[in-house]
């Protein structure tokens, strides 16, 4: 009986323990003003509920009531009463507060068990497809609880991962709002960031634009790894950013990139994503004019722009005399852009550097996508190669002959024929967690007619075999190889007797070595090798066909050796002052065979004061340079939403391209510098305003700079550049200078994103030549070819629902110099023109609009192709923007002419898709 009455007791005690654990918690109080933030801290310290929500959503939200033993599901029915947002609460007591709709919170068991090791120090992974899917709102609990407690703050390190295909997220963006701090993931996806101890809300966004949250109590230092997925609307969208979030805290400046997730919603040239168009939306970039090869920056030549696809140099940039880019937008993962603080690890050009980052494979299944338009079509396969190699290859071609049949039979171009194709392969293979190889190649070929009797083609060939390895969590190092080789050919045929066939090529062999040791938490040095092989051909003519009776003539091969050493330091004397210093010394040698003239010294060098030549051998020295560039930037913080940037750095450059046109052409060629042609050299130092805004939805910056240049190549008028064996003879070497400054406003988050630029610069040059036979506008700085004072930009992009958004596009740029006939006169008996001071004059101004609409395909999941397509206006206005105005002899007078490219609206349709 006393048993039975023991288990009776013990059968109540339980009753009652288990009706006190059902038994709803109530909460009293005068909540007045309250921010919600520090009422759901209050509601958290007095019981077992835990809040999961956006701060942005509920920053404006305050808490006025008076709670008298009532349930929380109550108060925050009475606190959300006129708004949109929902609650939700789980059986464990977690509170989910969603925008429009409320959450599900059906949870499995265990689902929240994330404590992710708090006991041992050890990592916080993501993994599943559900876990991923809510990870924003659950808490990830990192490190140890009681270890080192008189250390305020904690390391938290990880990788951001693609959770579509398990790939490594370059330039992630890891970001902390209240303390403003950030970090930025690199080619791995790695990142590491120092919090002080505690909870925060860690605001993570892909190069895409895609933003995620992650909620963290940060007890010690240890690891998250995060899973974020990329923006469908990567499908057809172009924005371009210098770093959402970072605007202020990093440390380089004149440093902009542009995501491929978010290339393409500018409207396009006949429906062709552009990377080198999304590039001059930027401020300090333009362009001579539409459908023109290269850009221009900071007031420099065409030439002076480095362009790396991977580590490899990619001399011609475009097809089809530039109506389309040269790079596949399925094969890139990113580009970025150095116009103000080149790094110390690249050289080699007087005006910037074009990052352009290939694409890797997807490692979790075989997937492509591609797209076809009016006048091209692309396709693209990815995936893995067993378990620890990817691959991807990609290619794109042009059907746009059905065009040039349209055009009347009057017309000059009736009849001709242009195509273009470009392969992209790229291997990645991971020996270990130590040892990485990856092997990019690139080719690309270009072939276009007139009048069915003059064929052009030019052709692009790069690859490059990289081995990356780790030797610690400090210390890493990469060690590339790769071959670059560009070639232009012309086929003139008119007439079979001249028949003829005219060659260039230049071929590079490069290396380099580069290195990066993190040494604490200030110092990340830089140091490295790079050596390049030049073997230049200048040119060569040669008979075309059995009839053709053309005399043979080829200019002798230029070959080169350029070695650099390079060494920086980036230090972090505070968290307000950061200093990055660093220099290259780069050595340059000439060496035959090589036939040399000599000139009278301390005379022009014209053919008149020839006075022998002098035969180098096989390798033996004909010139050689050498000299330090040097690189100082730093930045200052303000404020949490502010900072002043400076940077000076000179630069060299020893490979210079021979034009007398504003863009590039295909009959351009290259020149190395030799005895009478010297490397280009050149300096800018530049100032910079930053400061982010609105809860950092708009980015502010204003940078002024100055440059001045030596060494550049102007010519002799009536100069000839084509098979000139004394090229040095029609050369006038001089000097230069441009300034000016860039204005940009950005809005970064909403339905309506976009940017606006401004951009006041000059760009000015000057005879040099001491002495000299003759000098342009007798020795006075003069205006370059591609001095445009005022240039605007503005991109804006509206989202109308998830599945459609617009885009417009506006670009307003002054007219680029030119030299006019002014007067005629009668000399020995013939009319002459007298022509103005060089590029005294201004063509009219350019102004264009352009409009897309891109169309998303449904979102469901499990689906053949997720599918968009892309329709839009180029040139909206129909405005004839001219690209060059020109002079002909009608009827015994000289009448002007002004030739468009584009002088009517140029609709396009693309469809696009992924699997």
């Amino acid at each position: 009986m006393k048993k039975i009455k023991f288990l009776f007791l013990l059968c109540l005690i339980w009753i009652g323990q288990d009706l006190k654990a059902q038994e709803v918690k109530r909460f009293s109080g005068f909540f007045a003003g309250m921010p919600f933030e520090r009422f759901a801290e209050r509601i958290e310290s007095e019981s077992d509920y835990r809040f999961f929500y956006e701060k942005e959503q509920l920053s404006e939200i305050s808490v006025n009531l008076q709670a008298n033993e009532s349930k929380l599901e109550d108060l925050l029915v009475t606190v959300f009463a006129e708004t949109d947002l929902k609650f939700a609460i789980s059986r464990d007591k977690k509170v989910f507060i969603t925008k429009g709709e409320r959450m599900n919170v059906n949870f499995s068991q265990g689902y929240f068990n994330l404590r992710s090791e708090a006991e041992s120090g050890e990592a916080a992974m993501e993994s599943g497809t559900e876990l991923g899917a809510f990870a924003r709102n659950m808490r990830f609990e990192i490190g140890k609880d009681k270890v080192d407690p008189n250390r305020s703050t904690a390391t938290l390190q990880g990788t951001v991962l693609n959770i579509d295909n398990g790939e490594p997220l370059l330039g992630t963006v890891i970001f902390e709002r209240e303390n403003f701090v950030q970090a930025i993931t690199d080619e791995n996806g790695k990142y590491s960031i120092e919090l002080p101890k505690g909870r925060h809300t860690l605001v993570v966004q892909n190069p895409g634009g895609y933003q995620e949250q992650r909620q963290i109590a940060l007890f010690g230092d240890g690891v998250l790894d995060m899973e974020v997925q990329e923006s469908f609307l990567s499908l057809d969208e172009i924005v371009v950013s210098s770093g959402a979030l970072s605007n202020v805290n990093k440390l380089d400046m004149g440093v902009q990139s542009i995501s491929m997730a978010q290339v393409k919603r500018l409207p396009a040239i006949l429906g062709e994503v552009d990377v080198i168009r999304g590039v001059l939306t930027m401020p300090g970039v333009n362009t001579v004019g539409e459908a023109s090869v290269g850009f221009n920056v900071r007031g420099g030549a065409a030439d002076q722009n480095l362009i790396l696809y991977n580590q490899s140099t990619v001399f011609n940039p475009a097809h089809v005399f530039g109506f389309f880019s040269a790079f596949n937008p399925d094969m890139v993962s990113g580009v970025e852009l150095f116009k103000g603080s080149v790094p110390v690890n690249y050289g080699g050009r007087l005006s910037s550097v074009l990052q352009v980052e290939p694409k890797f494979g997807r490692s979790d299944k075989i997937g492509g996508s591609g797209g076809v338009g009016i006048m091209t079509g692309r396709l693209s396969l990815e995936g893995p190669i067993g378990e620890k190699t990817t691959f991807i290859v990609g290619g794109r071609t042009t059907y746009s002959n059905w065009a040039l049949d349209l055009l009347d039979d009057e017309a000059a171009l009736n009849g001709s024929r242009a195509s273009f194709y470009d392969l992209n392969a790229n291997i990645r293979h991971e020996f270990d967690e130590k040892n990485q190889l990856e092997i990019t190649s690139y080719l690309s070929e270009d072939e276009f007619g007139f009048d069915q009797d003059t064929t052009y083609s030019y052709r692009n060939t790069n690859i490059a075999a990289t081995w990356r390895h780790f030797f610690n969590e400090q210390l890493e190092g990469k060690l590339t190889l790769g071959y670059d080789a560009y070639e232009f050919g012309i086929v003139g045929e008119d007439n079979p007797l001249n028949a003829y066939q005219f060659n260039f090529d230049v071929k590079q062999l490069h290396a380099r070595a580069d290195f990066e040791y993190r040494k604490g938490e200030n110092h990340l040095y830089k140091f490295g090798l790079h050596a390049i092989q030049y073997d230049l051909n200048p040119g060569s003519n040669q008979p075309f066909g059995s009839e053709s009776i053309v005399i043979p003539e080829r200019i002798d091969n230029e070959k080169a050796r350029e070695i650099s050493l390079y060494f920086g330091d980036e230090y972090t004397f505070s968290e307000r002052l950061s200093v990055s210093f660093g220099g290259r010394y780069m050595f340059y040698q000439l060496y035959g065979p090589m036939t040399v003239n000599e000139y009278v010294p301390d005379a022009p060098i014209t053919e008149s004061n020839v006075i022998g030549e002098q035969f180098y051998g096989q390798g033996e020295t004909v010139q050689t340079y050498h000299g330090p560039e040097f690189r100082v930037s730093g930045r200052y913080t303000l404020t949490n939403q502010s900072s002043v940037k400076l940077g000076f750095n000179t630069m060299r450059q020893n490979i210079h391209l021979l034009s007398n046109t504003s863009a590039i052409a295909p009959t351009d060629s290259w020149k190395l510098s030799d005895r009478y042609i010297k490397p280009q050299t050149g300096g800018q130092a530049s100032l910079g305003y930053y400061r982010n805004m609105a809860l950092n939805t708009l980015e502010f910056s204003a940078e002024v700079y100055y440059r001045y240049m030596n060494n550049l190549l102007d010519y002799r008028s009536g100069a000839t550049l084509i098979l000139n064996e004394n090229i040095e003879q029609d050369v006038l070497n001089s000097v230069g200078k441009a300034y000016g400054i860039e204005l940009l406003l950005k809005k970064t988050t909403g339905n309506l994103t976009g940017s606006l630029a401004y951009t006041y610069s000059r760009s000015l040059l000057q005879t040099s030549d001491e002495p000299s036979i003759e000098k342009i506008n007798a020795g006075r700085f003069y205006s370059s070819n591609f001095d445009q004072p005022h240039h605007v930009i503005l991109v804006a992009n509206y989202e109308l629902s998830k599945r459609i958004n617009t885009s417009i596009n506006g670009n307003y740029s002054s007219g680029r110099p030119v030299t006019l006939p002014i007067a005629k006169f009668d000399y020995a008996g013939s009319e002459r023109v007298y022509f103005s001071d060089r590029n005294a004059y201004r063509i009219p101004d350019y102004f264009r609009i352009d409009i897309s609409v891109n169309l998303e395909g449904n979102h469901k999941v499990r689906k053949l192709a997720h599918s968009s397509w892309s329709v839009g206006v180029y040139n909206v206005l129909g405005r004839s923007n001219p690209y060059s105005v020109y002079y002909t002899p009608v009827e015994g007078q000289l009448r002007g002419y002004q030739l468009s490219i584009f002088a009517r609206p140029i609709p396009f349709i693309t469809y696009n898709f992924k699997f």
